[in-house]
């Protein structure tokens, strides 16, 4: 049983956090010995191998995403960079995460639940006195606890050294179709169109589609020209 710091400053039933600390969460430096485990850079691979692996198989037709998605795969690559074999911690601050990947909060709190929802990944929410004198216990929230794992219904997209294991003929076929059906929207599509759909930044898709729009413009007006001296 983890040991809240309402419990221990307060006397109150565990579990019970005084707020504003979040529900649930746990005294810093008394919550993790049982949690965090130790582990191995082979182990850690294994994990990200079968995080991507899951995240291709599990893609849907016309999505550029699967169930983790990319974001939450570059979160699960830093956080297997952070961790320490010997002891298993972990414990970036959501700062820390949005700073070195240069992703919005939301976008890292996505991934992290999409992250956990799917086994990858599981955390303790944890404060820590704030060492000022007041009326009651003077807490606030500090980074969370990060345990990396490795679901069981991934294991089985990895082989027996690690590496991935070929995808099923139909999953391939599946994605063939998915390539073929892609391509050909994108060569339906106008230039504009063309290019906010490929360009992930909203302002560099923007000027690529003014481009466009004024290539088809001049294009339709040579074709309207020559028409027209087709009549003369």
């Amino acid at each position: 049983m983890f040991t809240t710091i309402g419990a221990v400053l307060t006397g109150a039933p565990a579990g019970a956090a005084p707020q504003p600390v979040r529900r649930g969460s746990h005294l810093a430096g008394r919550c993790e010995g049982t949690f965090w485990r130790a582990t191995s850079r082979q182990e850690v691979r294994r994990i990200l191998l079968a995080a991507r692996r899951f995240d291709l198989v599990g893609r849907r037709a016309g999505r550029r995403n699967g169930p983790l998605g990319h974001v939450a795969l570059e979160v699960l690559e830093l956080l297997g960079h952070l961790v320490r074999y010997r002891t298993g911690r972990l414990e970036p601050s959501l700062d820390y995460l949005m700073r070195t990947l240069r992703r919005s909060r939301d976008a890292i709190v996505r991934a992290l639940q999409a992250l956990r929802a799917h086994g990858f990944l599981d955390w303790l929410r944890r404060y820590v006195p704030t060492g000022r004198e007041g009326r009651g216990p003077q807490l606030r929230q500090t980074s969370n606890a990060y345990r990396l794992s490795l679901p069981a219904r991934a294991v089985r997209l990895l082989g027996l050294q690690g590496q991935p294991m070929p995808l099923p003929d139909d999953v391939l076929q599946a994605q063939a179709a998915r390539q073929q059906e892609q391509e050909a929207y994108k060569a339906s599509l106008p230039l504009q169109e063309f290019a906010v759909l490929e360009v992930d930044d909203t302002r560099l898709g923007q000027l690529l589609a003014q481009l466009g729009r004024h290539v088809q413009e001049r294009e339709s007006a040579k074709r309207a020209e020559f028409q027209a001296k087709d009549f003369t």
